[in-house]
């Protein structure tokens, strides 16, 4: 069965929010790259691959059910910001803004009657709780130490041990 045109066409475009996602994750890893955080970077390079499996998953469910992927433009992402803490409560944001947008392709599959698609969902949206909670507490740790150098350093150290998934 055909999947209905409205999803299809909303699924395309969150492909474009995925990839976007990654190039800003990637645009932040340029920026603490300059500032020489390379744990920091790291931690947004792991970051930009994760969004781009994101993307994947909803490439490869668009195939799998016979739909044609249309791949959109992509903005330029920004490439500096006013700190470390801004850049993350601009990731925080972002991620914010792409759980709205999970949660409204969920709707959409429920009002198109579109059950196969409500499992992948489902697993973006339980992925989001976790994106936007460890975007938090690392918001919460550049809180907490301001503009400190020492806090900065330990904190890069602790970003360096993120693990590609």
């Amino acid at each position: 069965m055909a999947m209905s045109p409205a999803l299809r066409d909303a699924l395309n475009e969150q492909i474009r929010h995925e990839l976007d996602s990654a190039y800003l994750y990637l645009s932040m890893a340029a920026y603490f790259e300059a500032l020489n955080l390379p744990g920091f970077a790291r931690w947004m390079r792991v970051q930009a691959r994760e969004e781009l499996s994101h993307a994947m998953k909803f490439f490869d469910h668009l195939c799998d059910r016979g739909e044609r992927v249309v791949l959109q433009a992509l903005a330029q992402p920004p490439a500096d910001f006013a700190s470390p803490r801004a850049a993350f409560e601009q990731a925080l944001a972002h991620e914010r803004w792409i759980t709205g947008r999970i949660r409204g392709l969920y709707e959409l599959a429920v009002r198109e009657n579109e059950p196969s698609s409500l499992p992948l969902l489902q697993w973006f949206l339980e992925e989001q709780i976790e994106e936007e909670r460890s975007v938090e507490q690392i918001l919460a740790q550049l809180q907490r130490i301001g503009e400190d150098g020492t806090g900065l350093v330990l904190m890069d150290r602790e970003l360096a041990r993120r693990k590609s998934e």
